[in-house]
């Protein structure tokens, strides 16, 4: 994987919409941000040397529905956790809950699989896909994050994304206890 040096200020060169409305409302917000360039990231795998260049933990993002496709959900969790369906659909109060279809990703957060993001929730103005963010994500200082694409990743202070980006796109995070199976087994 080729990763680029680290950056503060937007990419001067073109991108897709999605990715310049991203910087464009990072800037507008005054929310800093370091930056890298890198390939195509689809795997939390390709993932690790992207955290390991700005020193922070790059979330898994799933996008999730009930099964009437009527409650939409984006899930943000650290990657050493498995997703374990039982485990959140208790603590959200819907059962049956899966993987949501990559046309309805597009529809409501304007993301491809792949690129999805706590920053795509700026495009999601009718307020239909919650926020579910694990605990340990909360928590920490830190958040990596795509904007919107994933031939990028942004490492944001959690609290701007919490105190300052969530309150202007009109979303909470709800905050989920998802367990570590590694660490019971250690």
């Amino acid at each position: 994987m080729t990763i680029s040096q680290i950056y503060t200020t937007p990419p001067t060169d073109e991108r897709s919409p999605v990715e310049q409305a991203t910087f464009h409302l990072l800037e507008k917000l005054h929310i800093p941000y370091e930056r890298v360039e890198h390939d195509p990231a689809d795997t939390m795998e390709d993932c690790r040397e992207i955290s390991e260049a700005l020193c922070v933990r790059i979330c898994k993002n799933l996008f999730l529905c009930n099964r009437q496709q009527t409650q939409f959900y984006l899930l943000c969790m650290p990657a050493s956790k498995a997703f374990k369906t039982k485990d959140l659909s208790t603590q959200i109060q819907s059962a049956r809950l899966s993987f949501a279809p990559a046309e309805k990703m597009e529809e409501l957060l304007g993301v491809t699989p792949g690129s999805a993001s706590i920053l795509a929730l700026m495009n999601d103005q009718d307020n239909k896909v919650q926020l579910l963010l694990d605990r340990d994500l909360y928590s920490k200082e830190h958040i990596g994050c795509h904007p919107c694409k994933n031939t990028g990743t942004l490492k944001l202070e959690t609290s701007d994304v919490l105190n300052i980006f969530l309150p202007y796109v009109h979303h909470k995070a709800t905050v989920v206890d998802l367990p570590d199976d590694s660490q019971a087994s250690a």
